[in-house]
């Protein structure tokens, strides 16, 4: 079918949005001179779209009733066997519902994205599938990945198996609370401000976020390329090294994988022990304002108990971690706000694997802005503010200042083989009741970040290490390694797992 002609009225229309005032006649002489541009749209048009072949059948699956969803953490059950053998066969995945699963119901999430069925599997997918694991379903995310809190997605709120009526956290909140409940073996998250190791600290469970750029995000709905992360969440540290060794490596269609790394054998480096490994225990990352002592106490428990087992634990002092929140947040509210939602999730100036599907159907969003969620609406608000009367001056110095993030960190790695610190500042908090205030819904929404989104921004792989419970509430240790050195924070994780049940820590 052929690209639709403009008009005379709307070549003046578009021009005039760029600033350029056409005459009749020079719109006249325009759409003359682009007959045969709009010719060679034709030609693009009539060509089938290039895009990854679907390797294993699936049906479209269901969508669970109440009572087979007991903590509102299920989007959609399916059943999609993978290979008869491999690294993961026989276990269960359920993906984040912001990951592409051909001829399966996304909906990341929000009202505006109901009712798309995507047309490709994302790469983890195939790569969970090539090793044996079987999908059985999405997990409920939040709107557009816009929370650290579980009380966001148009679907409900996510309740945390720890404690009915409190926060799974954010935004993979539906993952963090089926592992918790042991409804499924693995899953998998997303990560831009935290929102894998906030849900995991939340739920008690294993969440790594690796480095910035090896676990491909081909196939997973944006948000900012410069902060996208996708990554394992799991039970026990074994299954996330493993999964990682599956889902790791290059694509050759996310323009993320910079560095080309490969993935690892990290099941086996993770037992290679942590006698002499030297951790620093960061200063700046206890003592927040909304900072729980007893959770604060519960980590540095686990930091001693980790220095027992035979690593050199020192306290190390990183003054700059205390600005990583403000510089990670005009990348996350501008950024998000032009390549996820005024571009349409994926943008220009990119080379990889363009969604089309995707693109077109969450165009709709413009014409049902006030339904999305109050988080994602503010972010919007701040976000295009400063892009339309500060023309993105300060996107630019965030990125600039990123780098000298990185580098505070990188000077502490030149004497410590990991950081240490709380994911969280605090326990999972009560979800907002309906009708709460919006006030309260963006405090349950935010209050969390201050650790998890500097990493996000440095790219520096981190994981959430559940170390004991407050209150039946679990506390996270997050683990910081030097780019590329997955492998480390799993000896470290790995270690503090062989000392004893963490529960009873």
């Amino acid at each position: 079918m052929a690209v639709k002609r403009p008009t005379l009225d709307q070549l003046q229309e578009v021009a005039y949005s760029l600033g350029i005032h056409l005459s009749e006649e020079q719109a006249e002489t325009y759409n003359t001179l682009l007959q045969g541009n709009f010719d060679a749209y034709d030609i693009v048009d009539a060509l089938p779209d290039y895009v990854p072949e679907v390797k294993y059948p699936r049906t479209p699956g269901y969508f669970p009733a109440p009572a087979d969803n007991k903590y509102g953490a299920w989007y959609v059950k399916t059943h999609i066997k993978g290979a008869a053998t491999g690294k993961l066969a026989g276990k269960t995945v359920v993906l984040k519902d912001n990951v592409c699963v051909a001829g399966v119901p996304m909906m990341n999430g929000a009202s505006t994205l109901e009712g798309y069925m995507p047309n490709i599997d994302a790469t983890v997918v195939t790569r969970l599938l090539d090793a044996g694991a079987t999908v059985v379903g999405k997990s409920v995310c939040e709107y557009f990945c816009f929370s650290g809190g579980s009380h966001t997605s148009s679907t409900g709120p996510v309740h945390n198996p720890h404690k009915h009526g409190y926060s799974a956290g954010g935004s993979s909140s539906g993952s963090a609370a089926l592992l918790a409940a042991e409804e499924v073996d693995l899953a998998i998250g997303g990560d831009q401000g935290g929102s894998i190791r906030m849900p995991a600290s939340y739920c008690g469970v294993y969440g790594m976020k690796a480095t910035h750029g090896l676990v491909p995000y081909t196939g997973v709905m944006p948000i900012e390329l410069t902060i996208d992360h996708t990554g394992p969440m799991t039970r026990n540290v074994t299954d996330n090294a493993v999964m990682l060794e599956v889902i790791a490596g290059p694509d050759g269609l996310d323009p993320r994988q910079y560095a080309e790394q490969h993935s690892k054998n990290y099941a086996e480096i993770m037992k290679q022990g942590i006698k002499g490994l030297r951790i620093g225990v960061v200063k700046e990352g206890f003592g927040w304002p909304n900072s729980m002592a007893a959770s604060d106490a519960k980590v540095k428990a686990a930091a001693a108990a980790l220095a027992k087992a035979g690593a050199v634990v020192e306290e190390v002092s990183i003054p700059m971690h205390l600005v990583g929140p403000a510089i990670w947040l005009p990348i996350a509210a501008e950024g998000a706000t032009q390549q996820m939602m005024k571009d349409n999730g994926h943008g220009f100036n990119w080379k990889g694997l363009y969604v089309t599907s995707m693109v077109d159907f969450h165009a709709g969003w413009k014409a049902r802005a006030d339904e999305l969620s109050e988080t994602l609406k503010l972010t919007m608000v701040l976000g295009e503010y400063f892009i339309q009367h500060y023309r993105g001056h300060y996107y630019a110095k965030a990125q600039n200042l990123s780098r000298q993030l990185r580098k505070a960190y990188d000077d502490a790695f030149e004497k410590y083989d990991l950081l240490l610190m709380p994911t969280l500042a605090l326990t999972a908090t009560p979800l907002p009741k309906p009708g709460a205030d919006t006030e309260e819904v963006i405090q349950r929404a935010f209050e969390m970040l201050a650790n998890t989104c500097p990493f996000d921004v440095t790219g520096h792989p981190a994981m959430s290490v559940p170390c004991g419970l407050v209150d039946g509430l679990p506390v996270g240790m997050q683990l910081i390694g030097k780019h590329w050195d997955e492998g480390t924070i799993y000896r470290g994780a790995y270690a503090f797992e062989q000392l004893g049940d963490w529960k009873k820590m």
